[in-house]
């Protein structure tokens, strides 16, 4: 899920937060053995390195709970509309089902996890005006979609698709693609359906590399590579799209690779350093952050990092 593009509002201390819980890649893939399996990693978490290593550390390590977002929660509700939408008669995927789709797939998220509700502070039982406006929103998004494909022409391969791959360094490359096409002849197209806005150019190449990501998954699953990489922003109705070759998947395995290496020097020096920066606006944890005079908790079976640690100023490695 993507997020938007202007900072929320602080939330109270009283806001929600998710549950600590094995994410769905967890509970699919091959575990992680320490022999034939030494790491795993998904593109979401080595976009959370590559942007912050103490926010890694706090997902995958410490696990810690993350407030619920209207902005993530809608992007969970659209996608599984858009998932289901295809397992109607193309005839009848049309904007006005997809909108009947919209509250039967919000009634159902706020039943697995009821707490969800109290992210608005007028709602009861997962009613209410603010509730009503953030469906509204969440239409608005669906709506889009309508303008920049037609799903009545369209009938995927796999939809919500578990991947995973095991590199030569016992590397575990995981992850769930929204939605796979294939053409007549073969080609494969890889889509991920984006419900924030289309990034600036500061941001469109860690967007291609999460896409770069999963076609290196697929090429070594399926022996080809990926035609077309395409992400749906329906924040804003654009699409972005992009060609890969075998010199743009082997450059991506590499930064894979030096991604995990970096991981593990963090681990066994257990310096997991802040790295400041506009995405802090949209972070759980800034009151445990050492960039904002905060404490992090200890590592287990280690002392509390020290605040004297100065923030990082981290790369992306090529």
């Amino acid at each position: 899920m993507s997020v938007e593009q202007r900072a929320p509002a602080p939330l109270p201390a009283t806001t929600p937060s998710r549950p600590t819980a094995p994410s769905p890649a967890e509970r699919v893939s091959t575990p992680v053995d320490g022999v034939d399996v030494l790491g795993a990693l998904s593109p979401s978490r080595a976009g959370d390195f590559m942007t912050c290593p103490l926010l890694y550390r706090f997902r995958t390590i410490d696990k810690l709970p993350e407030r619920f977002s209207p902005d993530a929660v809608r992007g969970t509700v659209v996608h599984k509309v858009l998932e289901d939408l295809f397992d109607l008669p193309a005839a009848e995927r049309t904007p006005e089902q997809a909108r009947g789709m919209l509250v039967p797939a919000w009634e159902r998220l706020l039943a697995d996890e009821p707490d969800i509700a109290e992210m608005f502070t007028s709602a009861e039982e997962g009613t209410g005006p603010e509730v009503a406006s953030w469906l509204t929103s969440c239409r608005t998004v669906l709506d889009r979609y309508f303008t920049l494909e037609d799903p009545t022409r369209l009938e995927p391969a796999e939809r919500e698709l578990y991947v995973e791959t095991l590199l030569d360094s016992k590397l575990l490359l995981r992850g769930f693609v929204d939605r796979i096409d294939i053409a007549p002849d073969g080609a494969i197209r890889v889509v991920d359906y984006k419900t924030g806005r289309s990034p600036g150019e500061f941001f469109e190449g860690k967007a291609l590399f999460q896409m770069k990501f999963y076609a290196l998954v697929i090429w070594r699953l399926r022996g080809r590579i990926p035609a077309m990489l395409q992400l749906v922003y329906l924040g804003n109705g654009e699409m972005l799209r992009y060609v890969p070759d075998e010199a743009d998947l082997l450059a991506t395995e590499r930064k894979v690779e030096a991604i995990w290496r970096a991981i593990r020097q963090a681990e066994e020096s257990g310096d997991w350093r802040p790295n400041p920066g506009r995405l802090c606006d949209w972070c759980s944890h800034q009151a445990i952050c050492p960039a904002y005079g905060g404490t992090p908790p200890p590592l287990p079976g280690s002392q509390p990092l020290s605040q004297a640690l100065p923030p990082l100023s981290l790369s992306e490695p090529q």
